[in-house]
């Protein structure tokens, strides 16, 4: 175990004093991998940063929650879109059946949304997303309030002319006066605001519920057809029930509930958010080998800067290594102290390329140059360092090799 300290010292030594006694050399040969290090990193940490942004914006529509739909979110090449216009919507009678039927799911809730202008006195904001709940809307799909509270049972049944309102509404339209208490004007109909949602800023597609205003939908249907725009019925699974098994039910359900024989096709859509990830997730692998490929041709072009460099080394410690064998250095010796320095180098250079990711990471998040946080995960450190590892290795075998094949009497009589 001494012995092989002594060599992982000795290597180092050498590998070090390549460095310092030739600078330029070894910079301008380290330069292949810091590139390609710094564009397949940088590539995979924007991506996977994108990734984690993109995937906790879906997770926050639930991850154990089925949508009951007319359209299906991902659709192929022979879908009969003409046969899905002719569904029906979702209905609130269904969801009653699905509440009283259903005995894997927890919690549902019908959503319906429109775009309509808010008032209040003179403010007034254009195009808010108005979104019309059944009572357990809170309890399907969380979120904070900020102040106030949600629907009584008695305002969800009734249809009470009540509303709660997003952050950015509250400050936009009332304009630092509390909105609680207070009116707000939709469909032409005075609603009293009763509470504010918490502020969260926009997720990665943009929507927040900063800009929204949830109000009952049994106050919107007499305004709006709610069950024949576009609602959809949201379940959630009971603890330890699947998504597979809540499925299941909900097929047999629906088919029951619209009186469907066995042989025909589901006239509606059971989504979920897994399918969404799972689209993304192709989508990142293909990025992903992109930048392996670009970063590719910059790992090539640094594995072939080390070998050249390692070569050089060989040659200009020829006598060198003719009087180490003569005091009895192992060839295994030699090989290890050339190929140490080869992966050392390469490490070295694949070290600097993530320092420049790493600075420009801090610099992306503290002036928000990209919309989501970026984040040089252990994964990617891993494997960059890794990579160099590899390359460095790859690249010094040949000339380590050449270097302990020498012959210690000839070695000793070069000289440069």
């Amino acid at each position: 175990m001494l012995i092989f300290l002594k060599l992982f010292r000795e290597s180092y030594r050498f590998a070090l004093q390549s460095i310092v006694v030739n600078k330029v050399r070894t910079l301008l040969s380290l330069l292949g991998i810091t590139i390609g290090i710094f564009s397949v990193i940088s590539v995979l940490t924007i991506f996977d940063s994108m990734e984690i942004a993109v995937k906790s914006s879906i997770n926050s529509l639930g991850s154990n929650v089925l949508f009951i739909q007319k359209w299906p979110w991902m659709m192929g090449p022979d879908i009969q879109w003409w046969k899905i216009m002719k569904r029906p919507d979702p209905s609130l009678k269904e969801l009653k059946q699905i509440q009283k039927r259903s005995t894997a799911s927890e919690n549902s809730a019908f959503i319906i949304g429109a775009n309509r202008t808010v008032k209040y006195k003179n403010n007034s904001i254009e195009d808010v997303g108005v979104i019309a709940v059944s009572h357990d809307y809170n309890r399907v799909m969380p979120f904070d309030l900020q102040e106030g509270r949600y629907f009584t049972s008695m305002e969800s049944q009734t249809g009470r002319n009540v509303a709660i309102i997003g952050a950015d509404i509250a400050e936009n339209l009332y304009q630092g006066l509390d909105p609680v208490g207070r009116t707000i004007k939709i469909f032409g109909s005075k609603l009293k605001v009763i509470g504010v949602m918490k502020k969260q800023g926009d997720d990665m597609f943009g929507n927040s519920d900063d800009e929204r205003v949830i109000i009952p939908v049994n106050f919107a249907r007499n305004h709006i057809n709610v069950e024949g725009s576009g609602g959809a019925i949201v379940v959630m699974a009971k603890p330890m029930v699947s998504n597979d098994e809540l499925r299941d039910e909900l097929t047999g359900i629906m088919r029951s509930v619209r009186r469907l024989k066995p042989d025909a096709e589901n006239n509606f859509a059971i989504n979920e958010t897994s399918v969404i990830s799972q689209g993304f997730d192709q989508i990142f692998a293909v990025f992903a080998m992109v930048g392996w490929i670009v970063g590719g041709f910059s790992l090539l072009v640094g594995g072939f800067g080390i070998a050249n460099i390692m070569f050089v080394s060989v040659k200009e410690r020829t006598n060198q290594i003719g009087i180490q064998m003569a005091l009895g250095a192992k060839r295994f010796f030699i090989l290890f102290q050339f190929l140490f320095e080869s992966v050392f180098l390469s490490l070295f250079g694949g070290l600097i390329g993530l320092l420049i990711i790493y600075s420009l990471i801090l610099i992306s998040n503290s002036y928000d140059i990209i919309p989501f946080p970026l984040k040089l995960t252990t994964g990617n450190i891993i494997i960059s360092l890794s990579v160099s590892a590899i390359i460095g290795l790859a690249a010094g075998i040949v000339p380590s090799w050449s270097a302990s094949r020498l012959d210690p009497v000839e070695a000793m009589r070069t000289t440069f």
